[in-house]
């Protein structure tokens, strides 16, 4: 099992960024693909953005060109970095594996309004 703290969202307005930051704990990071996920209320979880084992992406429509997710295997990090922020991507955002096979963490909240 791989456990998960993900943190960097916040308030900010339209046409800003941020960076999330998801910290791993457990074994078998680097071996994994993983992934971040938003969940707004009354939905469910969907894939944002995606990274292999070797680094390989996939990103949903929606953010293509204007987030982009990395990891650091030393450190046991997954970043999504957000540019170019609308509305429509407040969300709380989750990370895990891709497909999901552990338990989420808290989430992070991010609010993108003026």
């Amino acid at each position: 099992q791989v456990q998960f703290v993900e943190s960097g969202g916040g308030l900010v307005q339209p046409g800003g960024s941020l960076r999330l930051s998801c910290a791993a704990s457990g074994s078998g990071f680097n071996g994994y693909s993983m992934g971040w996920y938003q969940q707004t209320p009354g939905k469910q979880r969907d894939l944002v953005a995606a990274i292999s084992s070797g680094e390989r992406t996939i990103y949903a429509d929606s953010v293509k060109g204007r987030f982009s997710i990395s990891r650091d295997n030393g450190k046991s990090m997954l970043y999504l970095q957000m540019n170019s922020l609308k509305p429509e991507d407040t969300a709380v955002y989750f990370c895990n594996t891709y497909p999901q096979l552990n338990s989420w963490g808290q989430g992070t909240q991010v609010t993108v309004s003026s």
